[in-house]
């Protein structure tokens, strides 16, 4: 009896075992809550403290601007991957190291793609352009040891010169293009092991200009029908590639959520992308600190509001290196006192992780 009873125990004791680190320390909260804050950082040399946040398994990733890249950028991402290496929370999955490489001008570290994105749905071949921009982006992040980018861009603009095509960020203005060039760019960078991003969920297309969500509040009109037709259209065809990220928008929908900002909203998330949409990979918020969110309260309480919506990620990027650690420590608070909910939380720390293993060591 006694021996039927080790064999049967043996492979829950085995799976336990094999999880290594991540398991021995699931009881550590502040290790937990650290895998979903990107943190960031001022000027080209990051502070101390936000390496010794980063041994403390404290940090789950670092986004990049253009005031943190010169051509010392390589040494200091492999700073953070070996500073994250001794951590509590390191099983060989290597720190999220992200930045904005859409193209044109949205481009972080110097290199390709040249095109923006007006520029590759304009083109003769727009799933070409798109193929060798997603490649393009992949190579230049590679060389610089960054492993995911916040991008492409599905927005489907709907007046020339709005907020979104004034820069020439969206593909273009019908669905059927955006996707093309979208799941094109998706499928190239992916397969060159960089994670892709598809922003804004559900769409900024229809945002005129100067209505930007990093300053201010901006109401989106459209119906539930015009969002499901056209702004929701490309990610349809993008989550069937297999993508890996979507980042939502700080924007008011009021047709599904006339209270919370898609990044905020239960019904946006996780009724409308997760359940209608099937999308099962890891969802980013933009900029917490943006001005659309002025009245949710500091970024620690819209971070929790976030994560409480379904968010997995939260992109801490006012370039304040102690932003992030008041995050982290906020969704420790909440869970603890059960704002949020752990069963939740674990299920998108699982889908962190999962991601984090396509990344190469």
């Amino acid at each position: 009896m006694k021996s039927t009873a080790l064999s049967q125990l043996a492979p829950v004791l085995l799976s336990f075992l094999a999880s290594g680190v991540e398991a021995r320390h699931a009881v550590d909260l502040s290790v937990q809550a650290g895998y979903h804050v990107i943190h960031s950082y001022p000027g080209l040399t990051p502070p101390e403290s936000l390496l010794t946040l980063t041994k403390q398994g404290k940090v789950g990733g670092i986004i990049l601007f253009g005031e943190n890249v010169d051509s010392n950028v390589s040494n200091v991402i492999a700073s953070f991957q070996s500073a994250y290496a001794k951590s509590p929370s390191y099983s060989g999955k290597p720190l999220l190291i992200m930045t904005d490489q859409e193209g044109g001008e949205v481009r972080r570290i110097p290199g390709g793609p040249d095109l923006s994105a007006k520029e590759v749905g304009e083109s003769a071949d727009p799933s070409s352009a798109a193929t060798k921009a997603g490649q393009e982006a992949a190579s230049t992040l590679s060389g610089s040891k960054v492993n995911c980018n916040l991008a492409p861009v599905l927005d489907v603009f709907r007046q020339e010169g709005n907020f979104i095509d004034g820069a020439q960020r969206s593909f273009g203005n019908t669905s059927a293009l955006v996707s093309e060039c979208a799941t094109a760019w998706i499928t190239a960078q992916q397969a060159a092991k960089v994670i892709a991003t598809a922003k804004h969920f559900p769409g900024l297309g229809d945002a005129a200009a100067g209505q930007d969500t990093d300053a201010e509040p901006v109401t989106i009109k459209l119906t539930l029908s015009q969002l499901r037709s056209v702004d929701e259209a490309p990610y349809v065809k993008a989550i069937a590639v297999g993508l890996d990220m979507v980042m939502a928008s700080w924007a008011l929908y009021p047709a599904l959520d006339a209270k919370n900002p898609s990044g905020l909203s239960e019904s946006w998330i996780q009724s409308e992308l997760r359940k209608r949409l099937g999308f099962t990979g890891v969802t980013i918020t933009d900029a917490i600190e943006a001005g659309a969110l002025r009245a949710f309260g500091t970024d620690e309480n819209r971070a929790v509001l976030a994560s409480k919506a379904g968010m997995d990620l939260i992109l801490a990027s006012a370039r304040n290196a102690t932003q992030g650690e008041g995050i982290v420590n906020a969704l420790v608070a909440a869970l603890n006192d059960g704002t949020l909910a752990q069963d939740s939380f674990n299920a998108g720390t699982q889908r962190i992780l999962a991601l984090r293993g396509k990344i190469p060591a």
